[in-house]
């Protein structure tokens, strides 16, 4: 069962989660610092069949939003996905995978589901 984690070793919110949850190699996950190993179109094509949209994936808190000026834009699914893919802050981080199952971002109720999942891994 494929079990990985996608997230910004400089992020203190995700090193805070992974702590947290004993998200690491030693738990047989596969970590990827997105800043040090690029996501690939593979990568992220596989997250939005899991998701359902790039737009699930991405964050609007990102600084580079409103520095670009995202917010009056209209953007798709294709925009969302090549700015996921050009900045990696557009990535809502963590993305956990754990087999057919994606949790994406650091929201309560996401985090909550990532510890049931966890758990009932054992």
């Amino acid at each position: 069962m494929k079990k990985k984690i996608y997230y910004l070793a400089t992020c203190s919110t995700c090193e805070s989660i992974m702590k947290e949850l004993h998200i690491d190699m030693q738990n047989g996950f596969e970590l990827q610092d997105i800043r040090t190993q690029k996501i690939t179109p593979e990568q992220i094509d596989e997250m939005q069949k899991l998701a359902g949209s790039y737009e699930a994936l991405f964050s609007r808190r990102a600084l580079k939003y409103k520095e670009l000026g995202l917010t009056d834009k209209k953007l798709t699914e294709e925009d969302y996905k090549n700015f996921i893919l050009e900045h990696d802050t557009f990535l809502k981080r963590p993305v956990v995978i754990i087999g057919s199952q994606i949790f994406i971002g650091s929201g309560k109720k996401n985090i909550e589901a990532l510890r049931v999942a966890l758990n009932k891994l054992g």
